[in-house]
């Protein structure tokens, strides 16, 4: 063991952390096809760690990026538990708002900062290190053990489904557990029993057949910018609820016992909330706080938008096409192929004339709920009890982790989260960064927690 002076402190750079370091290198970026050669190098290097621990460890090819299967010695009478994290990570740009290398992992601050410190490889490395640890000083697990890693949830899972559906016999399992959530507060153990669901399109405005002289066409052509730009703000209202008809139809309201609980959480009030994001001021439907908002009412987001001149200056021209990606988080019992069916109507009743719209469905997945007192929900909060010293706080999630509802439909199991992010974890954005005593708390997690649902 050795020191590393760095950010002004002492950290103490362990064996676990440096090979958490060495999956942190991989730019295994999902999403851009240049990197489909690190994303495979990084499921090669994690089938060899899984490998050496001893585990039965399998690669298996996909239409885009492989999924890792691993495990254990299976002893009939044993609960089985399945482990499942991504080592895919998003895009780093906008670059020059990094503070340091995104593939170059340092300490500072008690931080580890690098793509996907947080999102997901900190927090399934925790889990990856905990059996570890548990082989070496017990020389066997307490439970049936699956590990089952892919490398492409930053793009909505496009082919683990199918691949859950291939494997059905070899991945039953009895209960499934993942880290690749959020803790309210630090120090906070944080148990989630559900998950926002989610449904993209993307929107393309088109209008003449290449740019034109405003001065020339403009009054006498449709601008597909301002028609894109009706399109937009027809999704709110000025309180900020969405206008798609029978957006809300099969929404499940929020019980009165959630919306008590939540009320006395640390760190989710509405100035916490505020703080966090730095906004002017917080913004959302009438009605609910933002912790609210965010963990169990459903959402129209614009992500991305484009069009026309974009240099310095003035560049006076009537542009040929526009564009909009949006998301749409979605609650119980919403389901992502009816809301795409409503927002596209809704899309054409505001479309001006002397435009066209082309209508791009993106990827999706289903909202997720469970009972979080379960036998298997108090299990995981003794785990989380024993892990942190601290008694757990109990969330819904405002992510989307796509997979976890078609878990539930091909193999029947429920799944815990136990999520060790903090909110300023800056996850998806420049400065990605995880708690080295987070981490270090994970791999405690592990074993408490196939001790605790082993029994």
């Amino acid at each position: 063991m050795r020191r590393l002076s760095r950010g002004g402190i002492d950290s103490r750079v362990t064996t676990e952390l440096t090979e958490l370091f060495e999956i942190l290198r991989f730019a295994s970026i999902s999403t851009e096809s240049k990197h489909s050669g690190e994303v495979r190098a990084c499921a090669e290097w994690l089938s060899a760690k899984l490998r050496g621990m001893g585990l039965d460890t399998s690669l298996h090819e996909t239409a885009r990026h492989p999924v890792v299967l691993a495990k254990n010695r299976h002893v009939p009478g044993r609960r089985t538990v399945l482990i499942y994290g991504h080592y895919d990570v998003q895009p780093v740009d906008p670059l020059e708002l990094w503070q340091s290398d995104p593939f170059a992992p340092v300490i500072r601050d008690g931080k580890i900062w690098a793509r996907g410190a947080t999102d997901n490889k900190g927090q399934l490395m925790a889990h990856v290190l905990g059996v570890a640890k548990t082989l070496r000083e017990q020389g066997d697990l307490p439970v049936n053990l699956t590990f089952l890693f892919e490398g492409e949830e930053e793009i909505g899972s496009p082919n683990l489904g199918p691949f859950l559906a291939t494997h059905r016999d070899e991945l039953r399992c009895d209960v499934i557990a993942i880290s690749d959530t959020g803790m309210v507060a630090p120090g906070v153990p944080t148990f989630g029993y559900g998950l926002r669901g989610i449904a993209c399109c993307e929107l393309i405005v088109r209008g003449p057949k290449g740019d034109l002289h405003s001065g020339i066409f403009g009054g006498a052509v449709a601008n597909p910018l301002s028609a894109l730009a009706k399109i937009v703000a027809g999704f709110h209202d000025p309180a900020g609820r969405v206008l798609v008809p029978g957006f809300y139809d099969d929404v499940i309201p929020l019980a009165s016992w959630e919306r008590d609980m939540w009320a006395k959480l640390p760190g989710v009030d509405d100035a916490s909330y505020l703080a966090l994001c730095g906004s002017p001021a917080l913004f959302g439907e009438e009605g609910y706080s933002a912790a609210e908002r965010t963990w169990a009412r459903p959402t129209a987001e614009v992500n991305g938008l484009g069009g026309g001149y974009q240099g310095e200056g003035s560049k006076t021209v009537l542009p040929a096409e526009g564009f909009v990606k949006l998301s749409f988080r979605l609650v119980p019992d919403q389901d992502p192929q009816d809301i795409m069916a409503k927002v596209r109507r809704h899309i054409e009743s505001q479309v001006l004339p002397g435009v066209t719209v082309e209508f791009v469905p993106g990827h999706d997945g289903k909202p997720y709920v469970t009972d979080p007192n379960s036998a298997f929900g108090l299990a995981a909060q003794r785990a989380l009890r024993d892990a942190f010293q601290a008694d757990p706080v109990l969330i819904r999630e405002g992510g989307s982790i796509p997979i976890v509802q078609t878990f539930r439909d091909t193999l029947g199991a429920d799944t815990l989260l136990l999520g060790l992010a903090l909110a300023d974890a800056q996850v998806h954005a420049p400065n990605e960064n995880f708690p080295v005593e987070n981490f270090e708390a994970g791999i405690r997690l592990n074993q408490s927690l196939l001790r605790e649902l082993s029994l």
